[in-house]
């Protein structure tokens, strides 16, 4: 009997071992199918992916692009216009119609490219000044007006009976503010000006807006209101016993030209009513925070705390402090810490053009940059800041 026989007589199929062969390569056939469909599926998605990611990034550029094209043309005609007075490229822009606002007329000079006005106008509302904490409005006309309305529209209790009573009309009142001149002068030499690595318009920024910067802090706490804005502290001031609507009111220390103790600082602060606390912030100078810094409370705590992050400012009874240098020193009479709701209490209004003027004969060798801007402002409301006096009354 042969081996084969004697395996099959043992029970063994004479089959098995080919058919599994035939099965498992039929299997590795399919699984290797399987595979390459899965692959060819990741494959198609990934390039799906693919293309919505360039379409998204495309649109996402699209207006960037157009921006810049729209911006580029004007940039590079106020540049050459500053460098050399060639105003040829910024008249065509506006006989084009390309930029409507980027020129003006010769004899008021040329507006601002916007990436110059942008910058200026960034170190304005970083400074140390009223501007950072008044309310500041854009406006096209010479003036503005705040409407105030002194008392709240009359209401009463209504039964289903009686007759509703005749309420009280409300009293307005309207203060104009009027928009001013503000200009800077700064000048360079034309050998500066050929310079092509002369950033010419980052050095204009920073010059008009350091001057800007400067004249405003100090006439929007002491302009007097001709040719400039009409700053805080010129208004009439009264002690807050008897304040009138059209006064600042003044809060007391009871020591001439000096402190007494903290309790002053705290009548400051509950002498503004609850509506603009919440809001309120102190106004003071270096001089005056440095005599601030060591007062302390009846427990022996100090009233001052820094800021806790970079940035931040300090705080003084939990409010915070601006330090505006152009505020007066601690002296007898002395109006030296301000206290209040400055986004209601005062009123900034500007027009949002800025215009250069290129004047290359009056400094001869030098070309001046006659730049002009129009801001005013105002109290626009007598009840939100009152006023620390160092006086006996």
């Amino acid at each position: 009997m042969s081996e084969t026989q004697a395996k099959a007589g043992a029970g063994e199929p004479m089959s098995s071992a080919p058919e599994t062969k035939s099965a498992m390569r039929e299997f590795a056939s399919e699984f290797k199918g399987f595979q390459d469909d899965i692959s060819n599926r990741l494959k198609q998605q990934e390039e799906r992916l693919i293309m919505l990611d360039r379409k998204t990034n495309t649109h996402a550029r699209t207006p960037l692009a157009r921006g810049a094209d729209l911006e580029a043309p004007h940039q590079k005609a106020f540049n050459a216009y500053l460098r050399s007075g060639d105003d040829d490229a910024l008249r065509g822009l506006e006989m084009e119609g390309k930029a409507m606002s980027s020129a003006v007329a010769a004899d008021g000079g040329y507006l601002v490219d916007p990436q110059t006005a942008q910058s200026i106008i960034s170190v304005l509302e970083s400074t140390a000044s009223i501007r950072a904490i008044a309310n500041v409005v854009q406006v096209e006309a010479t003036s503005f007006d705040v409407l105030v309305d002194h008392s709240d529209v009359g209401a009463g209790w209504a039964t289903e009976t009686d007759p509703a009573a005749e309420t009280g009309t409300p009293q307005i009142d309207r203060i104009t503010i009027a928009l001013h001149e503000l200009s800077a002068l700064p000048k360079a030499s034309q050998r500066l000006l050929d310079d092509s690595a002369f950033d010419i318009e980052g050095w204009l920024a920073g010059r008009i807006a350091n001057k800007f910067a400067r004249s405003e802090a100090a006439a929007f706490i002491n302009g007097d209101g001709i040719d400039k804005p009409t700053g805080m502290l010129t208004h009439t001031t009264v002690d807050n016993d008897s304040w009138a609507w059209g006064n600042l009111g003044y809060v007391p220390t009871g020591v001439d030209g000096g402190f007494d103790g903290g309790e002053s600082v705290i009548d400051l602060v509950y002498a503004l009513g609850a509506q603009y606390r919440a809001n309120a912030s102190f106004v003071m100078n270096s001089k005056t925070a440095g005599a601030v810094r060591k007062l302390k409370d009846a427990d022996g705590r100090f009233l001052w705390s820094d800021g806790l992050a970079a940035g931040e400012p300090a705080r003084l009874l939990g409010y915070p402090v601006l330090i505006a240098e152009d505020m007066p020193d601690v002296a007898t009479d002395a109006t030296a810490i301000a206290f209040g709701d400055f986004n209601a209490g005062y009123t900034v209004a500007e027009r949002p053009d800025l215009r250069v003027l290129r004047d290359p004969f009056s400094a001869k060798p030098h070309v001046l940059f006659y730049a002009t801007k129009r801001v005013g402002g105002d109290v626009s409301d007598f009840a939100a800041i009152k006023l620390l006096k160092f006086a006996t009354s």
